[in-house]
């Protein structure tokens, strides 16, 4: 598949931003974060920042922009459209979390908080049951595709929260998560990766069901010239460029910004390496993602190349 550049920021920015959003309405009540409302007001503005933004570049892939808002009355079929709509709703508790903050309504906050929370894991479901919704594309249609959005949303958005947390004093908690939640992230990436390399490949023998006669080959090309669906779903990347690009990933994206957390909670300088570390997690999921989109194969091209 094609990797759009604005899919791939979205999926990484939003997520990211959700994720910030999911720990501070959940954490906060717990007493897990800085009370201040100075504090929480600067999480959820960033990540309002990430979420908007996200949004936003996800909508330069669409050839009517301006019609974005008819996808959101498809609800009832559509995950995509459920994603709109989850997205929408997010925004009322997560703006009355912050007009309570700055109000001084601190219960009034932790009900929002929480809502804000709920809503932000059921947007980054309903992104992942997307792809995971979609049959002719085998490496999507998984398991571990819905999980690993949230799981991924949830390591970025903790080290986010990592990074504001340690310019105001606070370490050790959150930079814990941040060990944990990598660590979790590194044993779904490789499961993820070891069984979409084990798929068995379709072929237009299965694509068809005319295997049972023999071999299966075309009389003549669907197209002369290319045309959206080899422009969109015909990208493929060779197996050792995608090897090379997923230990990028795994040790820029994950080791290091765990090895940064440790030394930031066992050493100190939390304020430059649990920082530094959000960046990397960020970059690396941006990889990440492209690779996601990059390895995945369409039943559709087996009638293009014949193969």
């Amino acid at each position: 598949m094609n990797p759009a550049p604005s899919i791939v920021f979205f999926t990484t920015a939003s997520g990211a931003g959700y994720g910030l959003l999911f720990w501070l309405g959940l954490l906060r009540p717990l007493g897990l974060l800085p009370m201040a409302p100075a504090f929480a007001l600067t999480c959820l503005g960033l990540a309002l920042l990430l979420i908007t933004a996200g949004l936003g570049a996800s909508l330069l892939h669409l050839g009517n922009p301006q019609r974005a808002w008819r996808a959101l009355t498809q609800w009832r079929s559509s995950w995509l459209s459920r994603e709109g709509v989850a997205a929408a709703l997010t925004y009322l508790p997560a703006l009355g979390f912050g007009w309570a903050l700055w109000a001084g309504m601190p219960g009034l906050a932790t009900l929002a908080g929480l809502l804000a929370a709920l809503g932000a894991a059921a947007t980054v479901w309903c992104t992942g049951m997307i792809y995971a919704s979609l049959k002719p594309i085998p490496q999507w249609h998984h398991p571990l595709v819905a999980p690993g959005y949230l799981l991924l949303s949830a390591y970025s958005g903790m080290a986010l929260l990592a990074a504001v947390s340690a310019l105001g004093g606070v370490v050790g908690g959150p930079a814990s998560f941040v060990v944990t939640l990598g660590l979790g992230a590194i044993v779904l990436k490789l499961a993820y990766w070891q069984m979409i390399d084990g798929i068995h490949a379709a072929s237009i023998e299965s694509a068809t069901s005319l295997g049972w006669i023999g071999t299966v080959r075309p009389l003549d090309p669907p197209h002369t010239e290319t045309n959206y669906l080899l422009r969109e779903m015909g990208f493929r990347i060779a197996r050792k460029h995608a090897a090379k690009l997923r230990r990028i990933a795994l040790v820029g994206g994950f080791a290091l910004p765990i090895l940064l957390a440790i030394l930031a909670a066992q050493w100190g300088g939390a304020g430059l390496l649990l920082p530094l570390a959000a960046l990397l997690a960020l970059a690396g999921l941006l990889l990440e993602r492209w690779l996601m989109f990059a390895e995945a194969t369409h039943t559709v091209t087996l009638y293009y190349r014949g193969t």
